[in-house]
């Protein structure tokens, strides 16, 4: 469904082009799921707006982006706004910034409608009532007039879905879809999200900096830190056998159960390099209790460490194989 090779984006600064996301490649299959996790910075959001050719005009992209054989990076604008939104649609991480505030909600999923179909106004209110009906809003006749301002944080949620999929796309990208949400909305949403892919056999790539939220979603997982993958491979090769140093740190620092009250939780020691000054080897080398002489000096190639399941570390990949 999609497959995403090499891909670099940078950023034009008053210190020269600084990247945000460097040779990151991934692929998600049809009704397939991939979780992008990491820390804010990491480029996870970059990533999906590359995708969707959302960025400003002060970015570069170089590297191949291909949607069912299509070269996305290649396309003519026009071509491009008739995949956004009807090939590929997006979930934006704060639904009451991305949503308009002086318009009614079912005017704005109509609109969507409006944008990838040849139909009359009448036929795509009913598909943005339709759509509100399907993400379990209730009363969705009566909600579609309210504005986004008399809606809950839940609900509001569930607009910017219903208007994500009023077009029944292929692919849905989910960036950071739970985040102002309680845990009671947050697994509400995470069940409406699976539900949905069911029901149409949607391709998603769900990104979020919560392991635990990701775990309930993603067949398979990309790890990112300082805008490079450094693990990938299924969820349950991932979260069973972690392999780079900064996976196995993510995942040694989630509280479980069975934590301690006095045991203080776990921690990465240092901090992320910045992007204008990333050193010339690994990024997560001078925070690594396993780095060696080479780490300092050229970025680790992503290497096998079993079927499927890849890692950017020399040491650790070569003990696991």
């Amino acid at each position: 469904m999609l497959e995403v090779a090499d891909l670099t984006v940078e950023f034009a600064t008053p210190q020269g082009w600084v990247p945000a996301v460097r040779d990151v490649s991934f692929q998600i299959a049809a009704g397939g799921v991939l979780g992008l996790v990491g820390e804010s910075g990491s480029g996870k959001s970059v990533t999906a707006l590359a995708i969707l050719r959302l960025l400003p005009p002060q970015a570069r992209i170089r590297g191949s982006i291909r949607f069912r054989d299509e070269d996305l990076l290649a396309l003519p604008e026009e071509q491009m706004r008739h995949i956004r939104g009807a090939g590929i649609s997006m979930i934006f991480q704060e639904p009451m910034t991305a949503l308009n505030p002086v318009m009614r909600v079912g005017d704005q999923i109509a609109e969507a409608a409006l944008a990838h179909g040849d139909v009359p106004k009448a036929e795509a209110w009913r598909r943005a009532v339709e759509a509100l009906r399907t993400v379990a809003i209730v009363e969705p006749e009566r909600r579609a007039r309210d504005y986004p301002h008399q809606l809950s944080g839940g609900q509001r949620q569930r607009v910017m879905i219903a208007m994500a999929v009023v077009n029944r796309p292929s692919l849905l990208i989910a960036d950071e879809p739970t985040t102002a949400l309680d845990v009671t909305i947050q697994a509400q949403v995470l069940d409406l999200l699976s539900e949905l892919r069911e029901k149409f056999s949607l391709a998603m790539l769900f990104i979020s900096h919560d392991l635990a939220v990701v775990s309930q979603v993603a067949q398979h997982i990309g790890v990112m830190y300082a805008g490079s993958v450094v693990e990938l491979g299924t969820a349950e090769e991932v979260f069973a056998h972690p392999v780079h140093p900064y996976t196995r740190g993510l995942l040694h620092s989630v509280p479980t159960l069975r934590s301690e009250r006095s045991q203080p939780l776990s921690t990465i020691e240092g901090s992320v390099p910045a992007m204008t000054a990333l050193p010339p080897g690994c990024a997560f080398e001078q925070r690594c209790a396993w780095r060696i002489a080479s780490c300092s000096v050229a970025v680790p190639p992503l290497i096998e460490v079993a079927p499927g399941h890849l890692a950017r570390c020399p040491v650790l990949s070569a003990e696991v194989r």
